[in-house]
């Protein structure tokens, strides 16, 4: 058997040392959320003055990138963070022209890497790992989606080995080979986290509408947000039983409903009692509950969220968020007007391979209203969308909630769906928007009023 040591420590060198590589007009990969550099990071930052024209990808950046620190620090766009999906960190970095964001189906992103017409340059890729097992490989940790696809892609890779990163088992892809690693750096850190929003009391209200729709069996698919967390709560203090998970994002929630017995994947007929996912996120807990865990399973992303996939396993509940919801039935989940709030993900995968799953249904969850800064309210049912970005076609969606019900939008004809929209609108806009329905053409004279 290959003794991997002695290469080992043959790639190993300072973070200082490692970054040389990088040179002005590079187009670097920074993966995603907790797999990102960290010390690579700071040292790179260091180089700032001698470099320029310089570009980064990211997906979910969940702390501060000394890269972006730099150009604040040097009051010039050194680096230009490109964001497959945005937060609140990379809209303010937006306002200083130094972010932007890529659209894309998150399904697509392998295919893309491997594409040299869609993405053309992949200079250096950064980022952590566990340690070396005695194979000669290290693990990706909660990160699989795209990595392995950047990594075959890059001309340079440097791994930082992360000693307290989770071991996470995986389908395929889940590890990097020292022969695929051209430098190693190490450091010791928590892995970031993530806080879990609170639910309030809309929605709780709408995940007790879904809860009611979710059977024994199932498989769930949850987004981001505090309604998410919602239905995984009630869930987990639920008797539903033998839940399975085939989700893009492993969060907390999904920790504890499998602690309160309830996620089995025992009626699972693809990758029986294993919980699938892409990447997780969440706190350190969740951290120390998947390292080593056989009950988990990573996967590159375009087959977690493959629609064929996705379709395939009966009973799947697919359950996301949204900004806003027109008449027609369009679905913005990821700007308001001009402004990017997050990203298109894989909401629409999981809308259009939930539907086709048997006995399987989509929700899209959102309250009726939102209140601004001022403190003025706005309806999220809107009469059209017109300038924020459309993430779920109108033609694509299923199921609609609020804290005012819920309403089937398929085989519905549009002055249907305008008529059950309004119904889940809050009371105080219903008028108005059967004004705009009218005026859109969309409202008939014998609608219920």
């Amino acid at each position: 058997m290959t003794n991997y040591d002695s290469l080992y420590r043959a790639k190993l060198t300072s973070p200082e040392n490692a970054v040389k590589i990088v040179k002005s007009g590079d187009w670097l990969d920074y993966t995603m959320g907790p797999s990102m550099p960290l010390v690579l990071d700071q040292a790179l930052a260091n180089r700032a003055e001698e470099l320029e024209d310089m570009n980064v990808r990211a997906l979910l950046c969940i702390r501060p990138i000394a890269l972006m620190e730099a150009n604040d620090r040097l009051n010039r766009n050194v680096f230009t963070l490109n964001s497959w999906h945005f937060s609140g960190y990379e809209r303010q970095y937006a306002n200083k022209g130094y972010a932007f964001y890529i659209p894309f189906r998150y399904s697509e992103a392998p295919v893309m890497y491997r594409s040299k017409d869609d993405i053309e340059q992949v200079d250096v890729v950064m980022m952590q790992t566990t340690p070396m097992d005695k194979h000669g490989f290290f693990n990706l940790g909660p990160s699989n989606s795209h990595l392995m696809e950047v990594v075959r892609r890059a001309k340079h890779v440097i791994i930082e080995v992360n000693d307290q990163m989770p071991h996470v088992y995986g389908l395929y892809d889940e590890c990097i080979h020292i022969d695929q690693v051209d430098a190693i750096v190490e450091h010791s850190s928590p892995v970031s986290t993530i806080g879990n929003p609170e639910p309030d009391a809309t929605d709780r209200k709408i995940a007790a509408l879904i809860m009611e729709q979710i059977p024994d069996g199932a498989t769930l698919q949850l987004g981001i947000g505090g309604m998410p967390n919602a239905v995984g709560e009630m869930i987990a203090a639920s008797d539903i039983k033998d839940l399975g998970i085939h989700s893009e994002f492993y969060v907390d929630s999904m920790m504890n409903m499998t602690g309160a017995g309830i996620i089995t994947g025992n009626k699972k007929k693809l990758n029986r009692g294993k919980q699938v996912f892409t990447f997780a996120i969440g706190s350190s807990e969740l951290y120390d509950f998947m390292d080593h865990n056989p009950q988990l399973m990573s996967a590159p992303v375009d087959y977690v969220n493959s629609p064929q996939v996705i379709s395939s396993i009966d009973n799947f509940i697919s359950i996301n968020n949204a900004i806003e919801i027109d008449l027609f039935g369009q679905v913005n989940a990821e700007s308001t007007g001009f402004r990017h709030i997050s990203g298109t993900g894989g909401q629409l995968d999981f809308v259009m391979g939930a539907y086709h799953s048997q006995g399987g249904k989509s929700f899209i969850a959102l309250s009726s209203t939102f209140t601004n800064k001022k403190g003025e309210t706005f309806s999220r049912i809107i009469p059209f969308i017109s300038k924020s970005r459309i993430t779920d076609p109108y033609t694509t969606v299923h199921y609609i909630v609020t804290e005012f019900g819920m309403f089937n939008m398929k085989g519905k004809s549009a002055w249907q769906r305008a008529e059950g929209l309004i119904n889940l609108a809050h009371p105080d806009f219903r008028e108005d928007l059967i004004k705009s329905a009218t005026e859109q053409g969309i409202w008939r004279n014998s609608n219920k009023r």
